[in-house]
């Protein structure tokens, strides 16, 4: 393709739960959960965690972008306060949320979480010009000419969305904070990365550790390898690293990955892949 057409994913946050730091999360990061996609000349935000600082400080006004939440969890939207662009009158963004019931959308989510006693100032601080846009997990999207965004509906406790954005005749799955029955594929999953070029997916926890944390609304690494080989995915992306797991731990497991299922890595604050 060419630079105009280029499609690729950027890692900005990988952690779940909350931030992290120190000598032991220097190679893979200790932000949460962020990631930029470029579709030519689109630019499309997947969660506001903390990584949504760091993206804001590379990007220079005007700026015309998409940002999706998986859904409003602490550590999916802790950085949209702190993503500097948002407070510029030049830059225009349109925020999409699939999660909430219909007496909750997500601006409504956001207000709340910017609102005292819980933050200092109120989400009408943004001067960009800030849209809201609902809908319903299993619809597809096309937030801008040429890109669709296939959605699902995730097991996650107060429900999450899962995204597939096609571009070009390629595919990035974003697929964090699920919890699978063991020895039960999840068939919407299953169809929404089937033949993708390359799957995020939610990878907190292993197998062993899975038992401990039921009902916490997670997955394993391994149950992405078992996903992606029956669904003809190509490249899987482990994500939200548990805030527990650091540098060296991360290693051992993206190793044990590649493994099992050759291509796989790590998702590392820095990291850019193109389908």
């Amino acid at each position: 393709m060419a630079d105009d057409d280029a499609f690729l994913v950027r890692f900005w946050g990988v952690r779940g739960s909350i931030a992290c730091g120190g000598a032991d999360y220097v190679r893979y990061g200790g932000n949460t959960s962020c990631i930029e996609m470029r579709c030519g000349p689109h630019r499309f935000i997947f969660d506001a965690g903390t990584g949504l600082r760091a993206l804001g400080e590379t990007l220079q006004a005007p700026v015309d972008a998409d940002l999706f939440f998986s859904h409003s969890h602490w550590d999916h939207i802790i950085g949209l306060p702190f993503f500097r662009p948002a407070y510029s009158p030049d830059n225009r963004f349109v925020i999409w949320g699939g999660h909430l019931t219909p007496d909750s959308t997500i601006e409504q989510a956001l207000r709340q979480a910017m609102k005292t006693p819980l933050f200092p100032v109120p989400l009408d601080i943004f001067k960009a010009r800030v849209t809201f846009r609902d809908f319903r997990p299993g619809q597809t999207l096309e937030p801008r000419p040429g890109v669709h965004v296939r959605t699902a509906a995730l097991n996650h406790p107060n429900s999450a969305t899962g995204y597939r954005v096609e571009y070009g005749g390629r595919s990035i799955c974003y697929v964090t904070d699920t919890e699978h029955t063991p020895g039960k594929p999840d068939q919407t999953v299953l169809g929404l990365i089937a033949d993708a070029d390359i799957v995020i997916y939610d990878s907190t926890y292993t197998d062993e550790e899975l038992p401990r944390y039921t009902g916490w609304g997670h997955s394993t690494w391994q149950e992405g390898v078992r996903l992606c080989r029956a669904a003809g995915a190509r490249k899987l992306v482990l994500f939200h690293h548990d805030p527990m797991r650091d540098d060296r731990a991360l290693a051992a497991l993206e190793q044990e990955a590649a493994n099992a299922f050759p291509g796989t890595v790590a998702a590392r604050e820095g990291l850019t892949l193109t389908p």
